[in-house]
């Protein structure tokens, strides 16, 4: 569940940047592309940090 939250916070947060950056389209989808797999990564820590913790 963490990690599809994250990868779609990333993604937002990757697009909203590179529109106030006043990016292209392409430019925006890469930057949500990009902070998106950063968002699923730290999910996948915080799942596997949770899991070690029980």
């Amino acid at each position: 569940m963490f990690i599809f939250a994250g990868l779609l916070i990333g993604a937002i947060w990757g697009g909203v940047f590179a529109r106030r950056k006043g990016g292209e389209r392409l430019d925006i989808v890469q930057y949500a592309a990009v902070w998106g797999l950063i968002g699923a990564i730290l999910g996948t820590v915080l799942t596997v940090v949770i899991q070690r913790m029980m």
